[in-house]
């Protein structure tokens, strides 16, 4: 992709674009657990690469992720609800600067990876490590990725951000997302542009090229590459849902050629039935995927019975319930806690928790996850990677801070509910 840009903004180009290209590389190496010298190592090939492009570029370590403001998760105004003069000084703006000139190695902008500290690392690891399965791993890892570069393009000035997903790439996410349980956002998934963050556009340019093509491009144009591990690197075919169908899909690709192009065409007539992401409320779209909730739905539907499904199989017959109780041991008796009677043991200053003398038991054992508070907040494929992490607080702070803010404002919701008027109301 960045070798077609470069052909695009040459002078003998027959079609020239018209845009000012930045790059943006995200440093990986501490979910996937490289060392420094790795990460050094790896960061300067990828430096080397994009100072030759003569394009600015930006490397950004994924542990900023974990200071992200909360606006990272909040859709900003489109273009389109802008006023004309901001598009009017847009256009200004490229006219100063000439197209021409962001080839030139005196316009060259350059960020460097700032020095990670060893405890942010620590963190980004302890939040990779929560998640059990690599399935879910994977997707958190993504939704952080996809975080980091818009907020990215918003700091930056950048109105689109062009990702590298090719036929094949997209074939593979297809299935995969409906695995998933993702269908209802395959259109925002797969499709040309998104439009999920408001102000930033993400587009695909090379969706239509696949993997072969793309290999014998950088063949034969001698187009200079980086390997750089990622977290299924050295994985056996069923470590995941994402590598089992990669796998299943290119091997059938091998006998079948026609296998990419079938599925990647079924992704183009895919549209979603929900809100548009311009016109939906903040409150009624996923806290990590930024898409339309798809768990807001009748009981009537496949949702409601997967969910009645899954409370089915894990409740357990009364007489499988006795047997197991009698295969079990006796437990040991757990000591009594030291504290006075009607006194919060996990309280050091003696003051009563208010639980305890009302026999409900003391405040830290009453204590509720936090996972069931963001389900409501999630989509049905988010609900199932947050369900396989051991602790919620491992999340970055914007995402806890986002969901309390939408928890605030719900209640404040129901609380003047009587005094709002629905849509249905206006015309009375």
């Amino acid at each position: 992709m960045l070798s077609q840009v470069q052909e695009g903004l040459s002078q003998n180009a027959h079609k020239k674009l018209r845009f000012l290209p930045g790059i943006v590389y995200i440093d990986e190496g501490g979910a996937v657990g490289q060392c420094v010298e790795e990460r050094r190592r790896t960061v300067a090939e990828v430096q080397a690469v994009l100072k030759a492009t003569g394009f600015p570029f930006h490397i950004v370590p994924l542990e900023q992720v974990l200071d992200l403001p909360s606006s990272a998760v909040v859709a900003a105004p489109s273009p389109s609800e802008r006023p004309a003069s901001a598009y009017k000084a847009a256009v200004d703006h490229y006219i100063q600067a000439d197209g021409s000139s962001c080839l030139t190695p005196q316009g060259q902008e350059e960020t460097l990876r700032p020095d990670v500290q060893e405890s942010r690392t620590q963190l980004l690891q302890q939040l990779i490590g929560s998640v059990k399965t690599l399935t879910a791993r994977e997707d958190l890892l993504n939704t952080l990725r996809q975080h980091l570069l818009v907020h990215t393009a918003r700091t930056e000035g950048y109105s689109k951000l062009m990702l590298g997903d090719n036929c094949t790439r997209l074939a593979v996410k297809l299935l995969t997302s409906i695995s998933l349980g993702r269908g209802a956002q395959l259109a925002q998934d797969t499709g040309f542009a998104d439009s999920r963050y408001g102000d930033i556009i993400l587009v695909r340019p090379m969706r239509d090229y696949s993997a072969k093509e793309i290999a014998y491009y950088n063949r034969m144009f001698n187009v200079p590459s980086v390997f750089i591990p990622s977290l299924d690197t050295k994985t056996t075919d069923k470590a995941s849902i994402q590598r089992l169908t990669e796998s299943f899909v290119t091997k059938l690709q091998a006998d079948f050629p026609s296998t990419v192009s079938t599925i990647y065409r079924t992704s183009e007539k895919l549209q979603t039935a929900c809100k548009s992401s311009t016109t939906a409320d903040h409150c009624d779209r996923c806290l990590l995927c930024m898409c339309a909730l798809d768990t807001a739905v009748e009981n009537a539907s496949a949702f409601k019975a997967t969910l009645i499904s899954e409370q089915l199989s894990q409740t357990k017959s009364p007489g499988a319930v006795s047997a197991e109780i009698a295969r079990q041991k006796p437990a040991p008796v757990e000591p009594e806690s030291t504290a006075p009677p009607g006194q919060c043991c996990s309280s050091g200053g003696g003051e009563d928790c208010g639980t305890a003398a009302s026999g409900g038991g003391c405040c830290s054992s009453a204590k509720v996850p936090e996972t069931n508070d963001l389900k409501s907040l999630l989509c049905y494929s988010c609900q199932l990677t947050i369900k396989d992490m051991s602790s919620v607080e491992r999340l970055p702070q914007y995402i806890l801070s986002e969901a309390q803010r939408r928890r605030r404002r719900s209640h404040m919701r129901e609380e003047i509910s009587e005094f709002l008027l629905n849509d249905g109301d206006e015309g009375d």
